[in-house]
């Protein structure tokens, strides 16, 4: 479904940038390494009716994505802030079309629309969820497990989450920590609903592997092979009982529209940075729930400004698994919002106040900045 009733535009007289070091919890491990900082750049859009806030999820290397901090903020400055200054007046709807003539860069694009959107929904008094479709008032949060020391450490961890009240698990795993791993969660907690994300760690060689993840009863397993393959994908999805779902391959509508018809697919991981904006998520959603095929909510360990718009798109309709809007003490002893996210039996509530919905610190905002850096007209 189109967004029902478009933002006004408005008057953009420039863009705020900051590179934010935000020390984790605990490691977050996963195929691709280990983080215990979190690097995200945090956008703020100036604009004559107000500011808005954004969030451009890369990391510090290009290891998820071929997308990393540096690079972000080079595109961002040389590029496409200055094509949003030069159209002077924009309405959230726009940004993509202004934004097309410069190839991928999706999680930077995603950040300055969210900023402008914020923006623009402030000026408005309306709510993010609101705009977006949201048919929820909160969302079931599910919580994001990285690879322990070792199986028993895993279980120690899924307990504690447990007992925290998230409803779903979602445990990392990888080639020799994938079955055992599984099966100590499963055999310790019985069926509680469990999924795993090899975040593109094997090949169609480790079939046998991954068809030994069945006996699980697993609710998913998340992007097997590489973002590119499709095709091997789908031939995966045809050896499995467990339902497999795409994460980094969906980069776009057209690529979740390839994926589906090829049935490379029978759940999607929908993450807004990835596919290039909430505007472009919507879209992915519509057609994922047009064609019966569940959606979730994917994370990229955002700050209470990617947090709080993950819970307005997560309470879409379409989106009828746990996510990963998880409280903000999953990951943070501190966030740069005044009221971050909490888990409330099981759920995180979606924000109502205009726009985002949310309070920037700027005391903790401060605190965490590495880099700054203001683009005016």
């Amino acid at each position: 479904m189109p967004i029902a009733h478009p933002a006004a535009s408005v008057r953009l007289e420039g863009f705020e940038l900051r590179v934010l070091h935000l020390p984790l919890v605990s490691p977050f491990t996963t195929s691709f390494g280990t983080e215990t900082v979190r690097e995200v750049i945090v956008v703020r859009a100036l604009t004559a009716d107000g500011d808005g806030w954004g969030e451009i999820v890369t990391q510090d290397a290009p290891l998820y994505s071929s997308e990393y901090t540096q690079g972000a903020w080079d595109v961002a400055i040389r590029w496409l802030i200055p094509a949003l200054l030069e159209r002077g007046t924009a309405a959230p709807e726009d940004v993509a079309g202004v934004l097309a003539p410069f190839v991928g860069h999706r999680m930077a694009k995603a950040g300055l629309e969210l900023a402008i959107l914020d923006a623009a929904l402030r000026a408005a008094g309306r709510p993010l969820g609101q705009y977006l479709g949201a048919v929820r008032d909160r969302v079931p949060s599910g919580v994001s497990v990285g690879i322990q020391h070792d199986p028993a450490a895993l279980v120690e961890v899924v307990r504690s989450y447990l007992d925290e009240g998230y409803v779903r698990i979602k445990i990392k795993i990888k080639p020799g920590r994938d079955i055992g791993d599984t099966a100590a969660v499963r055999d310790e907690f019985g069926a509680i609903p469990l999924q795993v994300d090899a975040n593109s760690a094997y090949t169609l060689s480790d079939i046998d592997t991954l068809a030994e993840l069945d006996r699980f009863d697993l609710l998913l397993i998340e992007q097997p092979l590489q973002e590119d393959d499709i095709v091997d994908h789908a031939t995966l999805a045809r050896h499995l009982r467990t339902p497999v779902c795409l994460d980094e391959s969906i980069v776009s509508l057209k690529a979740a529209t390839d994926a589906l018809a090829l049935g490379a697919a029978s759940v999607v991981n929908i993450k807004a940075g990835r596919v290039g904006g909430y505007l472009e998520a919507v879209r992915v959603h519509d057609l994922c729930r047009d064609a019966g095929i569940p959606v979730w909510c994917g994370g990229m360990l955002e700050t209470g400004i990617g947090r709080a718009a993950n819970a307005a798109l997560a309470a879409l309709p379409g989106f009828t698994l746990p996510g990963d809007v998880s409280a903000s003490s999953r990951f943070y002893h501190r966030d740069i919002v005044t009221e971050p996210a909490v888990l409330d039996d099981g759920h995180v509530r979606v924000p109502t106040g205009p726009g985002l919905g949310v309070t920037i610190d700027p005391v903790a905002l401060e605190a965490f900045t590495v880099a700054r850096e203001i683009v005016r007209r």
